[in-house]
């Protein structure tokens, strides 16, 4: 009986005996989730793209230094992806000066028209700074006239409006706040889109707890963490968006990020319903698409005429996500940034006529003033 006692002594000798370390298949410390990212055992076919099927047209593009920078080098970069134009959102840079934004918005049309004025386009943009002088509104619309006459092919909406815009009292400016009707009737008249982007994922409002798609990204990312109610819960923020589409009929709205209902496109389908002035762009959330592929083909053909190509951040490697899952029907395979996208991608295989439509007919109906001639039929 007391021979029990040397038996895990034994036990230990043998697995040493074999040339086993006791402690070899054990981690040095446990894993958190941020370091887990195993290597994909599973063998299937696979189709990594680094160029579009079709010459494409990104429509939410930022380009910060378009007044001064050799632009050949970006053009060569475009060439690389198969992209035939990009649009820069941000046709007034960052400044909050009307003066300084003016200046960079010349310059950013002078360089583009020495170089390739087919490949290269600008939206403008509007600044809240002042939202509360005399004559605001005027003055607002009087500069998206000139501008549009200069060559700007759009207007965009950051999403400060509605997040930390405020007026002189110190009180949130409201999406839908009526001193902007004009300008929003303007667009409508001058035939020039709305590209908008209210909110960012409602998984920011939510929270931060295990339950939460986006606690890595939020983990990483502090700022982007909001309370319930900072400014407002969520869905007030995209309800304003919404009312600005139902008060202005004949003005065509892009919603940025597919108006951020990606992962709900049975109440994505039910808003581009109500809002046939609505159309959706689709930067930044190719992981909610590509995660459930059927779904989202079925989305793209029933509106293959209102969805339109963006991709957001300008970093080139990452075009190839998008082309892999709007062209191919490859299986489980990743996202280019865990972050984002913790799970794998799917494959749409969309078809030609749609894939067309959303690479760049759809940009050549909606926004005026692109060249056509280096598109197909």
């Amino acid at each position: 009986m007391k021979n029990l006692f040397y038996l895990p002594a034994l036990l230990l000798l043998g697995v040493v005996a074999c040339g086993q370390s006791p402690q070899s298949n054990k981690p040095a410390e446990p894993l958190g989730f941020e370091e887990y990212d195993p290597v994909s055992t599973l063998k299937v076919p696979e189709h990594k793209l680094t160029r579009s099927k079709y010459p494409f047209i990104d429509v939410h593009n930022h380009q910060y230094q378009m007044d001064n920078e050799d632009l050949s080098k970006l053009i060569a970069q475009m060439d690389a992806l198969n992209m035939g134009l990009m649009i820069n959102l941000s046709g007034r840079g960052f400044s909050n000066s009307d003066a300084e934004s003016t200046k960079f918005f010349t310059s950013a049309l002078a360089n583009i028209q020495k170089t390739n004025p087919k490949r290269l386009a600008l939206f403008t943009n509007l600044n809240f700074s002042d939202v509360n002088d005399k004559g605001w509104t005027a003055q607002a619309v009087k500069m998206l006239e000139e501008d549009v006459k200069k060559g700007a092919r759009g207007l965009k909406i950051y999403k400060n409006l509605g997040l930390n815009v405020k007026d002189d009292k110190g009180s949130r400016v409201r999406v839908d706040d009526p001193r902007l009707d004009p300008i929003w009737a303007k667009c409508g008249e001058l035939g020039i889109p709305v590209l908008i982007h209210t909110a960012d994922p409602k998984s920011f409002w939510d929270p931060m707890d295990r339950y939460n798609e986006r606690w890595l990204e939020l983990k990483l990312h502090a700022g982007r963490k909001r309370s319930p109610t900072d400014p407002v819960p969520w869905e007030q923020l995209i309800a304003e968006q919404h009312n600005v589409f139902r008060k202005h009929p004949k003005t065509t709205f892009i919603a940025a990020h597919m108006g951020w209902y990606p992962n709900d496109l049975t109440k994505l389908d039910s808003l581009m319903k109500v809002f046939p002035n609505m159309n959706v762009e689709i930067g930044a959330v190719i992981a909610e698409l590509g995660r459930q592929p059927r779904a989202s083909r079925k989305f793209f053909e029933k509106y293959q005429d209102r969805i339109l190509f963006g991709k957001d951040s300008w970093v080139p490697s990452e075009y190839a996500t998008y082309f892999r899952v709007l062209e191919t029907e490859d299986e489980y395979f990743p996202y280019h940034k865990k972050y984002h996208a913790f799970w794998r991608m799917y494959g749409m295989g969309l078809p030609d006529e749609i894939l067309k439509k959303v690479y760049y007919k759809n940009a050549l109906r909606i926004i005026p003033g692109l060249d056509k001639s280096q598109f197909p039929n």
